[in-house]
């Protein structure tokens, strides 16, 4: 990736411009980890780039970067700007300038401030280095109008300080305090985000602390006082009861209230594990703090996994009753699951038929 990465710098400078990578990537790479995408900007503008990139596309709005997909790569290319007038704490108006430092300038940690040439050289204008050495969150200028200007700042502050194992500057604190009132003010899809890059984090009771300590989770909505750690970001949603604010996909719904139906009540019967599914069974195992092997055996010693398993047809069922189909055999398909599975009856054609006529006829 970081070769690709150079060659599209060296394309852009070319054509007579600068262009650098920066942010997070060169935070990452100074440190020798991995990062997942690469973020570019440069003094070439949008109708710039796109003389350059053919297949570029335009933001759609002022805080868009124009994305160029290099060789099977995605690249987020953004043009440096000096925004200059908020409404609601979100810039409305910008303009484009050539001057790197003013660019930087306008993010929001110094640990993300590091730029890096086609050379590969470290460009260094806020200490961030420094501040990586130290590790402590810093915000690059004035805190306290750094999360006003954008609350989501927060969150992020207490992400990179839980995922890098970092601590936070005592500016970064105080403005905290002051701003997190305005969590209040963004949408839940972009707190999602942020949280579930926390809860993801094998460093997530640092994060929940911080969450904690400074009294973030009654302004994001959520109770985190008896939360169970777990390994999987939908058992930790699952114990914050916000599934009707926080937006979450069907499947993610589904699984969220199967695993807090499981964990309320407080063991996991075999019927839980066959109704439920091996997943959430497993997760609220976790919470609960049950074995996980032992709800694996559990699995694998189910006489049946679905109820087309049952060694009946629904034919034959209607004949034995003699009623045309209704919510009756949804009924007598859940008793006989439930039977079979709890080992109250075998799954045998002949013992389920005298089943059915010794209790339903």
């Amino acid at each position: 990736m970081y070769n690709k990465a150079v060659e599209v710098l060296s394309m852009i400078e070319k054509e007579g411009f600068k262009a650098y990578l920066v942010g997070g990537y060169v935070r990452d790479y100074y440190m020798g980890n991995n990062s997942p995408d690469i973020d570019i900007c440069t003094n070439a503008k949008p109708k710039d780039l796109i003389s350059i990139f053919k297949d570029a596309i335009l933001p759609t709005d002022i805080y868009g970067a124009v994305t160029v997909k290099y060789k099977n790569i995605r690249f987020e290319i953004t043009t440096f700007r000096k925004e200059l007038e908020y409404v609601n704490r979100r810039p409305i108006k910008m303009e484009y300038i050539d001057n790197l430092s003013l660019d930087i300038e306008r993010r929001d940690f110094t640990i993300n401030s590091l730029c890096m040439d086609s050379k590969g050289h470290i460009i260094d204008l806020f200490n961030g280095i420094k501040d990586i050495n130290n590790k402590v969150i810093k915000s690059l200028g004035n805190a306290k109008i750094k999360f006003y200007e954008d609350p989501l700042r927060i969150l992020r502050a207490i992400r990179f300080a839980t995922t890098l194992n970092f601590n936070l500057d005592k500016d970064v604190i105080e403005s905290i305090k002051v701003n997190k009132i305005y969590l209040k003010e963004i949408s839940y899809d972009r707190k999602k985000l942020e949280l579930n890059k926390i809860f993801a984090s094998n460093n997530i009771k640092y994060g929940i602390k911080l969450l904690k300590d400074l009294d973030l989770d009654t302004y994001l909505d959520i109770d985190l006082s008896k939360i169970k750690y777990t390994t999987d970001i939908l058992g930790i949603w699952a114990q914050l009861n916000v599934i009707d604010k926080y937006p979450f996909t069907k499947i993610e719904k589904n699984n969220i209230k199967n695993i807090s139906k499981i964990v309320e009540n407080k063991t996991i019967s075999k019927y839980d594990i066959y109704n439920y599914g091996l997943y959430s069974s497993l997760v609220a195992a976790e919470i609960l703090g049950i074995n996980k092997q032992v709800i694996v055996k559990l699995e694998r010693n189910l006489p049946i996994n679905s109820k087309k398993d049952i060694n009946i047809t629904a034919e034959e069922l209607i004949d034995i009753i003699k009623k045309e189909p209704g919510n009756w055999l949804t009924k007598l398909y859940e008793d006989l699951e439930y039977k079979i599975v709890n080992g109250k009856l075998k799954n045998n054609n002949h013992e389920i038929i005298d089943y059915i006529i010794k209790n339903y006829l």
